[in-house]
């Protein structure tokens, strides 16, 4: 938490974030709505105000919101329901803490609600499910989804209706399925079976399964590489992903809630103009959450690499590398290093 450019290690803000309810913990309510945003596009965080001061903040769930807009268009309030109950939360206008703040991935077509990454990867969800559904039939029929039983009868008949259900009862529960995998058909006269195989193109369905997790993971940011998949050469390397990912997709959600979260609660945080808040004697006005990415195991190497750039830059001071590298000035440091 920055209060301009100084950094505050206690704040009532800080504690509200690290315990916003009862029943979560700080780690918990960051899942749930990074969880939400990404899976439906958008998230909702409920402020409980007491005496003027917020005191608990709960991530609701999105299927059970609805935004309500106004006459010019805006939304004008929130309408959550559950259990059959409506509880409906209304815009108090400018200078007051909003009960609901609303986070929304951009949607091209809708004016109050996000595109979710789920749904631009809506088919490829529908082809991975249903070669999954393909590749479990081929388990429960032993990997043999196609054959004939033929009846050759000497003169020329038919099967009963009463023998063909038999027979076809006495195949369905002995002879179907990964548990009766290997067993002997044991056949009466006059049958004959006639084994009709998979060809390598009907087998392709593993490929087409694999490549619609590619197209799942992409649209969410995420390298396949990371998630196991077979097939993909984007990356070089596992570490090169592993950066590209944190680049790429964490830092900018982790940035873009930091600023939806300050720019909402910054303001109840304000003892008004001028005047010291309860912790570090600051107005909350300028107050700002952001990361620390110093403190990210997987941007090790990138920042050592900063590091050994700025040192090896002999025109620079040493307060122009302590500067560089994110540290304040010290006695003598206008020399160069």
């Amino acid at each position: 938490l920055y209060d301009g450019a100084a950094e505050l290690d206690a704040h009532p803000l800080l504690s509200l974030l690290a315990r916003p309810n009862r029943r979560q913990a700080g780690a918990e309510f960051r899942e749930a709505l990074c969880g939400h945003l990404l899976v439906a596009g958008n998230a909702y965080v409920e402020a409980v105000s007491f005496e003027e001061t917020v005191r608990e903040l709960h991530a609701l769930r999105p299927d059970r919101m609805k935004v309500v807009p106004g006459p010019d268009g805006w939304p004008e309030a929130y309408e959550y329901t559950v259990g059959g109950r409506t509880v409906r939360y209304a815009d108090p206008g400018e200078g007051t803490l909003s009960p609901i703040l609303q986070l929304s991935l951009f949607h091209p077509l809708n004016d109050h609600y996000g595109f979710a990454p789920i749904e631009a990867a809506q088919v490829a969800l529908d082809v991975h499910n249903a070669a999954g559904a393909w590749n479990k039939a081929l388990l429960d029929n032993s990997a043999r989804p196609s054959g004939a039983l033929v009846y050759q009868a000497k003169e020329g008949g038919n099967l009963s209706a009463e023998q063909f259900e038999r027979l076809k009862a006495e195949l369905e529960t002995s002879f179907i399925g990964a548990a009766h995998a290997g067993r002997p058909l044991l056949l009466e006269g006059g049958l004959d079976w006639k084994a009709m195989a998979l060809s390598p193109k009907d087998m392709d369905f593993m490929e087409a399964k694999n490549g619609a997790a590619r197209e799942i993971a992409l649209a969410f940011g995420v390298p396949p590489m990371l998630l196991g998949i077979p097939g993909d050469n984007t990356y070089s390397n596992y570490k090169e992903a592993n950066l590209a990912f944190w680049r790429g997709t964490v830092l900018p959600l982790v940035a873009r809630i930091a600023g939806s979260l300050s720019n909402w609660l910054a303001p109840a945080f304000d003892d008004g103009p001028g005047s010291p808040d309860q912790v570090g004697g600051r107005s909350g006005a300028g107050l700002r959450l952001s990361f620390d990415a110093d403190q990210i195991d997987a941007l090790a190497a990138e920042r050592e690499a900063v590091w050994a750039r700025v040192a090896a830059a002999d025109f620079l001071t040493v307060d122009e590398k302590r500067a560089a590298v994110g540290y304040g000035p010290v006695a003598g440091g206008d020399r160069m290093g």
